[in-house]
């Protein structure tokens, strides 16, 4: 097969740049495969697909390549809790222990559930060290969170609660809901809208799914010949010392290198790191939240939620990620100086490790999605998410 990286789908004429920015990117080797989709008034108006699964250039990317999405798919969890405070069986000011009695030791009784969707709760890491094996045990992982006492006082600072987010917030989903989190966003959001992402995959899934190349963490920062920032420093050093609270928020349990493409990932279901779906998959769910949550006719969401998840939660230096700085309103990222998703304020979504994201523009009535294979250094999104986002709305 020619080493010549094709691409395929469609893009409107209007926005020819995102095609470019695209190819790009697959020719220089920024992207190994990857795929890219826009809509635009619940329209879409972006969707390609190119490159390859694998390093060897033998494998393309099929129109229906899935590929691990990491922290993208907090985006979709969050979601789930606003149907359900939607529904009016969720208050986000409520103590989380009201639905999660257990969650009430060593003196967590009083957090409300708002400060586990803003990164508040002070839960980013689990001190006891933990086996591999808890990553896929939801009982195990949900126990220990359980017994974890906060880091910081809740509600005073703010920090990314990597891979703890979606089992403190998937378990009020699952105490609420009687439903795992895969199974409530897969019968409330993904089929409805034909939405082709799924947290927990099914084996049956698993043959159209991209290897991941490249490491979570890791590397030689200065191997992009750029300059790095002094906070991507402070928590590249800290991540390298697994006890510290940085370190175990990103690896506690212990992720080994290749774990995201093994089967028992792809099953389990953690909703803070392993979404599995399509770049038009994003589009079409965060289109539909830029639409006032509904497109052809189904509705995800209405405009109250939207905007009560978009209400800035935390601003500022956090505590996790070196002093970076971050917003968040309930779930979802804001847009930021270090996020410009869109020339507007109230875009909103939420990034993966490696560049993957996902992201609505309400203002713009635009929804976005890319999902590349290849890891790409940064904490909030990719340059290539970025160049495609900027040249877009340049169109627009």
């Amino acid at each position: 097969m020619s080493e010549t990286p094709s691409i395929h789908g469609h893009c409107d004429p209007r926005f020819e740049a995102v095609r470019e920015v695209f190819a790009e990117n697959l020719e220089g080797g920024n992207d190994l495969g990857a795929g890219v989709a826009f809509t635009l008034h619940g329209e879409p108006v972006v969707d390609l697909w190119g490159g390859f699964l694998d390093l060897e250039h033998t494998q393309p990317w099929e129109r229906d390549t899935l590929v691990n999405l990491y922290s993208t798919t907090k985006g979709m969890t969050a979601i789930c809790a606003h149907q359900l405070v939607e529904r009016g069986q969720l208050d986000v000011d409520a103590p989380v222990a009201e639905y999660w009695p257990e969650f009430a030791a060593a003196g967590k009784a009083s957090i409300p559930v708002r400060q586990l969707l803003c990164h508040q709760a002070g839960l980013p890491a689990i001190r006891k060290p933990l086996e591999t094996s808890v990553l896929y045990d939801w009982e195990a992982l949900t126990a220990a969170l359980a017994e974890q006492e906060p880091w910081w006082e809740p509600g005073t600072r703010h920090g990314y609660h990597a891979l703890t987010f979606g089992h403190l917030v998937g378990e009020v989903i699952r105490r609420v809901s009687g439903q795992s989190v895969g199974q409530f966003f897969r019968e409330n959001v993904a089929q409805p809208l034909d939405a082709d992402f799924q947290i927990g995959l099914p084996d049956k899934d698993h043959a159209r799914t991209s290897t991941l190349h490249g490491r979570l963490i890791g590397g030689d920062p200065k191997a992009s010949g750029s300059e790095i920032p002094e906070p991507l420093k402070a928590f590249m050093r800290d991540m390298a010392d697994p006890t510290t609270m940085t370190g175990g928020a990103f690896n506690n349990p212990r992720i080994p290198p290749d774990a995201v493409n093994s089967a028992e990932w792809r099953r389990a279901e953690i909703p803070a790191a392993n979404g599995h779906g399509t770049a038009r998959s994003l589009a079409r769910i965060y289109g539909a939240l830029a639409c006032g949550g509904e497109v052809d006719g189904v509705r995800i969401l209405d405009g109250k939620s939207i905007d009560r998840a978009i209400e800035v939660q935390a601003d500022g230096p956090d505590a996790v990620l070196g002093g970076m700085p971050m917003r968040f309103g309930l779930g979802f990222m804001l847009r930021s100086p270090i996020m410009p998703l869109s020339p507007n304020p109230r875009a909103f979504g939420h990034p993966g490790a490696g560049g993957s994201i996902g992201m609505a523009d309400p203002d713009a009535g635009v929804g976005f999605g890319y999902t590349p294979n290849k890891m790409q250094m940064g904490l909030v999104g990719g340059a290539g998410a970025f160049a495609m986002l900027k040249v877009f709305f340049k169109a627009l």
